[in-house]
């Protein structure tokens, strides 16, 4: 995933959920089936309709749960993080039978694998670590709580000159994790329709990375095979696009990754998604895309489908897109 940047996942597919002490877990729930699941993946906005269905003759009170990858702040590259309000980053929107829902956000910090939220909160810091915001605060911070935040593994300080005076940025390092969760009713014997919205957080680099030679025990060609599905058609037509010699950074694309969590839509009576239809959009004619799944079959200029039934959601989905630089 490191390529002169890190990836930041987008989205996941909702999921039962129960709060316990110490924050949120995920619970399997056989009383009701996920009938289908229309997902639609672009840079600008991830779109996911759902259809369940109670299978029981009584109502069911369920806590929704829609998790957010975790996001790690890199303050070293062009990462496009989540810009909403604070109690809302990722601009999310949910339906619920047509109906909007008020989505509560759960918020959490995490450093060196400890849950620092309530130090943080303590302190007056933002948990969302890879706003400026946020920076500031750090550095704002005394010598004493510097070092101890140092100790805790929650900063990298980052040494530079300014007019002849050397200072040091203590720049936020811990993972920021998010939940949404909303209480919701299932009729006895009914179906109802699930949709939400929201704006994904785009990882990516400035040129194109697994066309390089693999180092020190790291093959990014490999890599991005597993990943992505990048088979050697794709790999040839950007090589193409290549007019400086074997410098793979001269390629005119800028990398875009997005990730969404499939697998939390097994949670579900049954395991499996009945029906499943993902429309994966690539922005522009002259971008390039690839993602990994069955019968892809191109739909429009720019928009690209995979239809399954009886879909396992078995591993995450991680998608590719190569945008053209607008200077070539």
């Amino acid at each position: 995933m490191l390529a002169a940047a890190v990836a930041m996942p987008a989205q996941a597919n909702d999921t039962a959920a129960q709060l316990v002490t110490g924050g949120l877990e995920f619970v399997i729930n056989d009383d009701i089936k996920m009938l289908s699941e229309e997902l639609f993946i672009s840079r600008e906005e991830i779109r996911v309709v759902y259809e369940f269905q109670n299978n029981t003759d009584t109502d069911q009170k369920v806590l929704v749960a829609f998790p957010m990858p975790d996001i790690e702040p890199d303050w070293w590259s062009p990462t496009a993080f989540p810009d909403g309000p604070n109690d809302n980053l990722f601009h999310f929107q949910t339906t619920f039978n047509g109906q909007p829902v008020k989505a509560e956000l759960h918020e959490y910090a995490i450093a060196a694998g400890v849950d620092r939220s309530d130090y943080l909160r303590e302190k007056g810091i933002s948990l969302v670590s890879f706003a400026q915001s946020t920076n500031e605060a750090t550095n704002a911070l005394d010598d004493a709580t510097k070092a101890e935040m140092l100790h805790l593994g929650m900063f990298v300080p980052d040494m530079y000159d300014e007019s002849d005076d050397a200072e040091t940025n203590y720049y936020p390092m811990w993972t920021y994790r998010a939940t949404y969760t909303w209480e919701a009713n299932f009729p006895a014997g009914q179906t109802v329709k699930v949709e939400h919205r929201y704006k994904p957080s785009v990882g990516g680099t400035t040129g194109v990375s697994f066309l390089s030679e693999p180092y020190e025990g790291f093959d990014p060609a490999a890599e991005y095979r597993t990943r992505y599905c990048t088979d050697e058609s794709f790999i040839n037509a950007v090589r193409k696009t290549v007019k400086s010699g074997d410098d793979p950074w001269a390629a005119p694309f800028y990398e875009s990754w997005i990730s969404y969590i499939l697998t939390t839509g097994g949670n579900w009576g049954g395991g499996y998604i009945p029906k499943f239809r993902l429309v994966v959009d690539k922005g522009d004619e002259a971008n390039l895309v690839s993602f990994c799944g069955d019968d892809i079959k191109k739909t429009g200029p720019t928009t690209f489908e995979m239809v399954a039934t009886d879909f396992y959601p078995e591993k995450e989905l991680d998608i590719l897109i190569l945008q053209r630089h607008e200077d070539f």
